[in-house]
């Protein structure tokens, strides 16, 4: 997949835990874990806003996305 977490170097550099995170952005560690992982299909714009907003960042420095013609090709064929 052409979409890549980086949430964990964000917290690296930060030095704030899953744990920490997880409880001043109101969600489960289970919950982060998976975003953090890229096993979910999806987070909500306010989510991702309250991230933004506790580790002082951009949504860009915590997803990247690496530019494939295939995935374009593939969208188009469904």
């Amino acid at each position: 997949m052409p979409i890549q977490i980086t949430l964990d170097a964000v917290l690296t550099s930060r030095g704030i835990t899953g744990k920490q995170l997880a409880k001043e952005v109101g969600l489960s560690e289970t919950q982060l874990s998976l975003f953090r992982s890229g096993k979910v299909r999806g987070i909500r714009f306010s989510t991702l806003a309250r991230l933004c907003a506790i580790l002082n960042c951009r949504p860009g420095d915590l997803i990247d996305y690496d530019y494939d013609p295939a995935d374009i090709e593939a969208s188009e064929d469904s």
